[in-house]
């Protein structure tokens, strides 16, 4: 029984251990916040934030121009990283678009420049408040250390005044010490709590000594106790507000309070109030630590964005890119996983550096890659620069010919060839296609000019050959002396542009009709057309046709040929018939048929082999 009692109280005590050290480690965090407030109390003035992000680039540099003239130096951090980050969002699209605009008209990534003013009146603004804000903590470390030693030195006179314990003089001696206590301003961080902790403990020991009259001193204690236990109503009230954050700081001020303002209470009470004092600070401490642990899966689901999209990054293969388009595709992909990135939402520094690192490794990477490809373009863009140019020249030495056929089937092709060849320096992209451009359309428009007033020519001759031609298809008989002159004539009369080549053919069956009535035989019939059409193809100097007219008679003789031997063949199969046999009768007429057909083709041929062109 005995034994499990004894149990009972160790295991009493160990909770009671338990519960004072996590309330200790609350009370330690936020008395730690407490000093690091305390050194940047100069900091703690409110200016209003402004919506940045919806300011245009002048705006932006306007309001810091303003921030840094009208406001202590050190009061404006926070307005001036909002500036910074909208004018680098801003900022950096504009660059962007700069960029995407000058690849486009073909420069080199690793050409590309953008100075604008007022980046560089940003620049120097910041530069500006750079230099006066390392000013001001330059000072602030000296005053801060100037601050401690004031501090010791009233502890140092505050242990001898007690040492020295005179009791009709130092009441009022400690009273003037503590004067002076509060009216030192602030002292380094690092040496606050311990500073307090020590100054409190001497104040206490100068408490417990005082010989004043019992009623006063009471009367003193109840006072700080009662302003104690109307920091703990303050404090325990902050439970119930929602805004976790604005609660921390209000019992930072609280924890001030009680270190700076009031002063100690009797033996009695000092544990108890401390221990109230405690507890609320332990249950607004956890609640603040449980918004934290949030707020830090909330990082972590961020960062695990971040840490997606630098993956895709570095995955990333250009391997296959070989032109300017493929870069451009892949830099247009590059710059949506960037905006993904940004996207994914915004991390405290010290949460977003390591991840902001990978990030910039990974596109480093892809630029690097980038730049080689566009260090060797640019290479290859001389070579094409020096092609571009030879093109130039051959089109400028061209443009004043009137050979016409040959010229223009010469600008055509080198205009072909333009298109071919990549891109040059765009330096260089102007001024060489301009000089192209005009030269081709000097020659196109001489040409067409040339051509317009052939039209009219050709018009002319086109109206003439209807007009002849309806004479002609009057006529119901003619003689062969005027059947050849108006062959004759119809070709006197003009080569027929190509789109009324049509009227050749009307006036080739005319003809054909006026000679089925005359008395000749069908080789000189078939001569006679075949001298109209070969001699009109002579006169529009369409040597195509002429040549096709060669190849489709050689292809006839050859078929012909054939089929005439066939036929021979089968008459050697009916060598014992007689020859009036009907059937020897009909292959003997089908093979004199082919022979008759072969005199005719090879006279045509002759005849074509025999024109000159």
């Amino acid at each position: 029984m005995l034994e499990n009692s004894e149990k009972n109280v160790e295991e009493t005590t160990n909770n009671q251990n338990e519960a004072v050290n996590q309330n200790d480690h609350a009370v330690n965090e936020v008395e730690n916040e407490v000093a690091e407030s305390s050194e940047k109390s100069a900091e703690k003035h409110e200016i209003p934030m402004l919506d940045y992000a919806s300011m245009e680039l002048e705006k932006l540099v306007d309001e810091l121009k303003k921030l840094i003239k009208n406001n202590p130096i050190q009061q404006i951090k926070d307005n001036v990283d909002a500036v910074k980050n909208a004018f680098n969002s801003k900022f950096g699209k504009l660059l962007a678009e700069k960029k995407a605009a000058f690849l486009e008209e073909g420069g080199n990534s690793i050409d590309f420049q953008f100075s604008s003013p007022i980046k560089s009146e940003y620049n120097s603004l910041l530069r500006d408040y750079k230099i006066k804000r390392d000013a001001y903590y330059k000072q602030l470390e000296s005053q801060l250390n100037d601050n401690l030693e004031k501090r010791n030195i009233i502890i140092e006179e505050l242990k001898a005044l007690i040492e020295d314990a005179d009791p009709k003089t130092m009441y009022n001696e400690y009273q003037k010490l503590n004067d002076r206590w509060k009216s030192i301003g602030p002292v380094p961080k690092s040496k606050y709590n311990d500073t307090w902790r020590t100054y409190h403990h001497h104040v206490e020991r100068f408490y417990d000594l005082l010989h004043l009259n019992k009623d006063f001193r009471e009367l003193e204690f109840k006072h700080n106790l009662e302003e104690k236990l109307k920091l703990i109503d303050r404090a325990e009230a902050l439970l119930h507000n929602e805004d976790i954050n604005h609660s921390f700081k209000e019992l930072q001020e609280l924890h001030r309070l009680w270190k700076e303002e009031v002063g100690p209470v009797d033996k009695e009470h000092r544990e108890e109030v401390w221990s109230k004092f405690s507890d609320v600070t332990k249950k607004l401490h956890d609640r603040r630590h449980e918004q934290l642990k949030k707020l830090r899966s909330k990082h972590q689901e961020i960062i695990d964005a971040k840490l997606e999209v630098v993956a895709q990054i570095n995955a990333y293969d250009v391997s296959n890119n070989q032109t300017h388009n493929d870069w451009q595709k892949s830099i247009k992909e590059i710059e949506a996983l960037r905006k993904k990135y940004f996207d994914a939402g915004k991390l405290p520094y010290n949460k977003s550096e390591a991840v902001w690192q990978q990030f910039k490794e990974a596109t480093q990477k892809f630029n690097s890659a980038k730049n080689a490809f566009y260090k060797e373009e640019k290479n290859v863009q001389s070579d094409n620069l020096k092609k571009k140019i030879a093109l130039v020249e051959l089109a400028e030495s061209l443009k004043d010919s009137e050979e016409w056929e040959e010229t223009t089937n010469t600008m055509k092709r080198i205009q072909a060839d333009w298109k071919k060849i990549g891109h040059v320096p765009r330096k260089y992209s102007d001024e060489i296609w301009k000089r192209f451009k005009a030269a081709c359309n000097y020659y196109f428009d001489k040409f067409h000019a040339h051509k317009n007033e052939l039209g009219e020519e050709l018009q002319a001759v086109v109206d003439a050959k209807k007009e002849y031609l309806e004479q002609l298809k009057a006529k119901a008989e003619a003689s062969l002396d005027e059947v050849k002159d108006a062959m004759a004539k119809w070709r006197e009369m003009g080569s027929l542009p190509r789109n009324a080549r049509h009227l050749d053919g009307k006036f080739n069956k005319a003809i054909d009709a006026l000679l089925e009535n005359q008395n000749l035989g069908k080789e000189e019939i078939e001569m006679l057309k075949f001298k109209n059409v070969v001699d009109n193809y002579l006169s529009q100097e369409d040597y195509r046709k002429l040549d096709s007219e060669q190849l489709f008679i050689r292809r006839k003789i050859d078929e012909t040929v054939r089929e005439m031997q066939q036929l021979e063949n089968n008459l050697s199969f009916i060598s014992n018939a007689t020859e009036d046999n009907p059937l020897v009768q009909n292959v003997r007429k089908g093979i004199q048929g082919f022979k008759d057909e072969l005199d005719i083709l090879q006279t045509k041929l002759d005849y074509l082999k025999g024109l000159d062109y």
